[in-house]
C-alpha cells in the first residue's frame, strides 16, 4: 500500500506542461415571443469569408455550447424549419464568451407541402463519443434498454452467450448514470430487458475512454443516462406503452406494457425530483442444439430442443434532492431502488441416435423445468459540488452505496425413454441459490486551468465489492431430497480497487495535446466455503492514454488516441460450482480466471462535423472467453467453462457521413469493416487459431411530415463473424419502422413502431475445437409492434440559471464526458 501512495502522491502533483484550454462560446436561440427555439442548427462562420467552421443543434431549452473554437472574428447562422435564416453580427472571440438571446424570427406563410419540425437525430456522433438520442428517437418507443443497444451501430447483441459487444469485442462496461455495475453477464441482460426507454435519456458509446474514466472495459464503456428534469417550477411527464409479439405458433402471453411517471418541484435553493416505474416483459425463445460424441464404440448424435417462456415484471423509483447552498456549491442526495421478479417455464426434448456394432438405438428425455427468481436492488448518492472563482475550476465529491440481492428457485423433472417410448428412468433436481452484492464506493475530482490553454484534471477513487453466493443443489432421491456433492457451493468474492488519475492538456495551436495515466491497485480473494479453497489476486497497474488532434483546416482534423484497458472476471465466472442445465450440459466457473489487458490504438479523421472515418486496431492478452469448453465423449456430458487464451487482435475500419436528402427527410449511414484473429500456442493441449473479415452497417432515416408528424426507418445488417472458438454462419439483420403524431403543442404524443418486420434477426453458428462440435441456432422473440403514449405537464421551458448538477450527473462525466 506504501507504493500505491507514494505512486498517487506523485501523480497528483507531477508536471503541468500538457493540456488545452480553447474558447467556449455559449447561448440561447429564441423567437419572437422569447420562447425558445429548441433543435436549431448554429453555424460558426469565420468572418469575413463565412467559410463554416462548426455547427451544432440547440437543445429542448433552446441553449447551445460550442467548444473547442480559436480566438478571432466570427459569425453565427442560425436556421430551422419555420423560421427565416438569421445571421448575426460580427463578433470577437478571444476567451470564453457568453452571448445574450439571440431572436429568430418565424416565418408566417405556412409551407403548402410540409411543416418540418427539428428533432434530434437518433445516432448522433461527437468528436469522443457516438450518443443515442433515446428521448426523441420513434422506433425506441415501448422498447427495452437490450433492443435499443441491438439497433446501435457498432453494438451486436449475442444473445448466445448473454454478452453485448462492441465492434464485435466482448469486455464492455455498461454503466448506469456512470455508475459501475460487478453484474454478471446473464444478470445484466436480465437487469437491460427490465429497462424501459421511457426511463432513459441518452445511451453514450465510448471505444477509447481517458484517463479520467475507470479502466475497465476493453471495448469501451456504454454508458445509460436516466431522465432527470432542470426545470423551475413543477413540472413532470407521463407515459405508458404496451407491445405484443408477432410471430405464428406463440404461447397467447408474449406482450410487455409499463407505465412511467416523472415529477420535478424547483423552488429557491432546493430542487426535487422523483421517477417511478411499473413494466412486465414476457418473452420466448427456440433454441436448437446439435452435436456427436465417439467413444468405446459408441457413436451419439444429439438433437436438443430448448423452448423458453420468460415471465417479468418490475417496480421501481428514484427520490433525488439538490440544495444549492452558495452561488458555487451545490448538495445532492439521491436514493432509489427496484423489485423484480423473473419466472421462467422450460420445456425441452433430446433425441439421442445411437450407433455401436452396427446397430442403431434411439433414446430420448424430456426436461421440464421451471426457476423463479425475486430481485432486489438499491442504491444512495451523496455528492458536493464547488466551483472555484477561478472559471473552470472545480471539486467534485461522491460517495454510493448499491445493493443487490438475487434468489433463485430452479426445479428439473426428466424423464428418460427408451427407443419405444417407455420411461425407464426419472431424476428431479432442485437449485436453490442466493446471492448478495454490496458496493461501496467513493471519489474526488478536481479540475485546474492553469492558463488559457493548459488544463489539469487529476482524482481518486476507491472501491470496494463483496459479492456472497450460496448454491444449494439437491435430488429427489427416495421422497427425500439429498445434497448433490460438487454441485453445492458457497462462494464469497471480495475486491477492493484503489484509483488515481491525472490528465493534462495543452493547446499547441493547430495541435491539441492530453496525455493520462491512470493508477489502479486491485487485492481481490474469492473463497468457496464449502471446498475450503481460496484464490488471491493482487496486483497494480497502469493505464495510460493519449489523445492527439491535428487540425488541417478550419473545417476539418485528425484524431490519434491511445489507451490501455483491463476487464476483470465477474463473481459468477469466478464461481467455481458447476451450474445444472440439463442431464448431458453442465455450465462451471473458473475461479483462477486472470483479467484480461488490451491496447487500443485508433486515427480518425472528421469534416464538418459530419463524415467521420475512423482507423483503429486492439490487442487483447489473456482474452477470456469459453475456452474451457470440454466434452466427456465416455460420459456425453458438455461442460461450459471459460478461461483465458492468448490473445485476440480487433481490426476495423469505420465509417459514418449524414445525407440531407431535403429538409425535411435525413439520413445517417454508419459502416464497419472488421477483422478478428483468436489464437493460443497451446489452448487444451493443442494450438489455436481462428480469424475472419466481417462488417456490418445501419442506417436510419428521419422523415418530418406534415401536421406534425414523424416517420423513422431504421435498418442494421451484421454479416457472418468469429469471436474465439465461436463461429456466426448467418447475416443477422433487422427492419423496423416507427411513427409519431404530436398533439398540443407537442405535449402529448402518440408512437407506433414495429421491430424487425421480417422477423430475420436470429442467431446460428457453430462451436468446433478438437472433439467439441456444436451447432446452434436461437430463435428469439424480435418482431414486436409497440404503442406508446405521453403526456408532459408543468413549465417545460424555464430553465435554473445555475450550473446545476447532481452526484449522478457528477459520475455520468467520467463516462460521458
Amino acid at each position: 500500500m506504501k507504493t500505491l501512495f507514494t505512486l498517487i502522491a506523485c501523480l497528483m502533483v507531477c508536471g503541468a506542461s500538457f493540456a488545452q484550454k480553447l474558447n467556449k462560446l455559449t447561448g440561447k436561440i429564441v423567437d419572437e415571443k422569447t420562447v425558445p427555439v429548441s433543435f436549431a442548427i448554429v453555424r460558426v462562420l469565420n468572418y469575413p469569408d463565412t467559410t463554416a467552421i462548426k455547427s451544432v443543434s440547440t437543445n429542448i431549452d433552446g441553449e447551445f455550447v460550442i467548444d473547442e473554437l480559436k480566438s478571432g472574428a466570427y459569425q453565427l447562422s442560425i436556421s430551422v424549419v419555420g423560421f427565416k435564416t438569421k445571421k448575426t453580427d460580427r463578433f470577437s472571440l478571444d476567451g470564453d464568451l457568453n452571448l445574450t438571446a439571440i431572436r429568430i424570427e418565424s416565418v408566417t406563410k405556412q409551407l403548402n407541402e410540409v411543416s418540418v419540425q427539428g428533432r434530434k437525430p437518433f445516432v448522433e456522433h461527437q468528436i469522443d463519443k457516438t450518443v443515442l438520442n433515446v428521448e426523441s428517437s420513434i422506433v425506441s418507443a415501448g422498447s427495452t434498454a437490450l433492443e435499443i443497444l441491438e439497433k446501435a451501430p457498432g453494438v451486436q447483441l449475442d444473445r448466445q452467450n448473454e454478452q453485448i459487444l462492441l465492434n464485435n469485442k466482448s469486455g464492455v462496461m455498461v454503466m448506469i448514470d456512470g455508475k459501475n455495475n460487478f453484474l454478471s453477464a446473464s444478470d445484466l441482460t436480465v437487469y437491460l430487458n427490465s429497462l424501459s426507454s421511457s426511463q432513459i435519456a441518452t445511451i453514450e458509446i465510448i471505444t477509447n475512454p481517458s484517463a479520467k474514466y475507470d479502466a475497465a472495459g476493453n471495448a469501451g464503456i456504454i454508458n445509460i443516462k436516466l431522465k432527470k428534469n432542470k426545470a423551475f417550477g413543477t413540472n413532470g411527464s407521463v407515459s405508458s406503452s404496451y407491445r405484443n409479439a408477432i410471430r405464428a405458433n406463440l404461447p397467447t402471453n408474449i406482450y410487455g406494457s409499463e407505465l412511467n411517471f416523472n415529477l420535478n418541484h424547483r423552488v429557491e435553493k432546493w430542487n426535487f425530483y422523483t421517477n417511478a416505474n411499473a413494466s412486465k416483459n414476457n418473452n420466448f425463445s427456440n433454441l436448437f442444439l446439435e452435436r456427436s460424441t465417439n467413444a468405446n464404440g459408441l457413436q451419439s448424435l444429439f438433437n436438443q430442443n430448448f423452448q423458453k417462456i420468460y415471465n417479468g415484471s418490475r417496480l421501481a423509483a428514484k427520490l433525488g434532492a439538490d440544495y444549492y447552498a452558495g452561488e458555487k456549491t451545490t448538495i445532492g442526495i439521491m436514493l432509489d431502488g427496484s423489485r423484480s421478479t423473473r419466472t421462467l417455464d422450460n420445456f425441452s426434448q433430446t433425441f439421442i441416435n445411437e450407433i455401436k456394432a452396427g446397430v442403431t438405438d434411439n433414446n430420448s428425455l424430456i426436461l421440464n423445468s421451471d426457476a423463479n427468481t425475486p430481485n432486489k436492488n438499491y442504491s444512495a448518492n451523496f455528492n458536493i459540488k464547488h466551483d472555484f472563482k477561478k472559471e473552470g475550476a472545480s471539486l467534485n465529491f461522491d460517495a454510493d452505496y448499491s445493493g443487490f440481492d438475487y434468489a433463485g428457485l430452479e426445479n428439473f423433472n426428466t424423464n428418460f425413454y427408451d427407443n419405444k417410448g417407455v420411461i425407464y428412468n426419472n431424476t428431479v433436481i432442485r437449485n436453490n441459490s442466493k446471492t448478495a452484492i454490496d458496493i461501496y464506493a467513493a471519489k474526488t475530482d478536481f479540475t485546474w486551468p492553469i492558463s488559457k490553454t493548459t488544463k489539469l484534471e487529476t482524482g481518486l477513487k476507491s472501491t470496494y465489492v463483496k459479492t456472497n453466493n450460496d448454491f444449494l443443489s439437491s435430488a429427489l432421491v427416495n421422497n427425500e431430497w439429498q445434497n448433490i456433492v460438487g454441485q453445492s457451493n458457497n462462494f464469497i468474492y471480495k475486491e477492493n480497487v484503489n484509483a488515481a488519475y491525472v490528465n493534462l492538456s495543452k493547446d499547441l495551436g493547430k495541435w491539441q495535446i492530453q496525455a493520462g495515466l491512470r493508477a489502479e491497485y486491485t487485492q481481490s480473494t474469492g473463497t468457496s466455503v464449502t471446498n475450503n479453497t481460496e484464490a488471491k489476486q493482487d496486483y497494480l497497474s497502469l493505464f495510460p492514454t493519449v489523445f492527439i488532434n491535428q487540425k488541417i483546416s478550419e473545417s476539418s482534423n485528425l484524431r490519434y488516441s491511445y489507451g490501455r484497458r483491463i476487464d476483470r472476471p465477474n463473481y459468477q465466472q469466478l464461481n467455481p460450482f458447476n451450474f445444472y442445465m440439463d442431464p448431458y450440459t453442465i455450465q462451471q466457473g473458473n475461479p483462477y480466471l486472470k483479467p484480461q489487458f488490451t491496447n487500443n490504438f485508433e486515427v480518425s479523421y472528421n469534416y464538418k462535423s459530419g463524415l467521420s472515418i475512423s482507423l483503429s486496431y486492439a490487442r487483447t492478452k489473456d482474452l477470456i472467453l469459453d475456452s474451457k469448453t470440454a466434452q466427456n465423449d465416455t460420459t456425453r456430458i458438455v461442460t461450459v467453462g471459460q478461461g483465458n487464451i492468448g490473445s485476440g487482435q480487433y481490426y476495423n475500419a469505420g465509417l459514418y457521413f449524414p445525407v440531407a436528402i431535403t429538409k425535411w427527410w435525413n439520413l445517417q449511414n454508419n459502416f464497419n469493416l472488421l477483422y478478428n484473429k483468436f489464437n493460443d500456442d497451446n489452448l487444451e493441449g493443442a494450438p489455436f487459431m481462428l480469424s475472419k473479415v466481417a462488417y456490418n452497417f445501419n442506417i436510419t432515416n428521419s422523415i418530418t411530415l406534415p401536421d406534425n408528424w414523424a416517420l423513422e426507418i431504421n435498418y442494421w445488417l451484421n454479416s457472418p463473424r468469429v469471436r474465439g472458438l465461436e463461429r456466426t454462419t448467418i447475416y443477422q439483420n433487422a427492419l423496423n419502422i416507427g411513427v409519431q403524431k404530436s398533439f398540443l403543442n407537442k405535449a402529448l404524443k402518440l408512437k407506433l413502431n414495429v421491430d424487425d418486420i421480417f422477423q430475420t434477426n436470429y442467431w446460428k453458428g457453430t462451436l468446433d475445437y478438437q472433439n467439441v462440435n456444436l451447432r446452434v441456432q436461437n430463435n428469439y422473440i424480435s418482431r414486436r409492434a409497440s404503442f406508446n403514449i405521453s403526456y408532459s405537464f408543468g413549465n417545460q421551458n424555464l430553465k435554473s440559471n445555475q450550473n446545476r448538477k447532481t452526484a449522478a450527473d457528477d459520475i455520468k462525466n467520467r463516462a460521458g464526458g
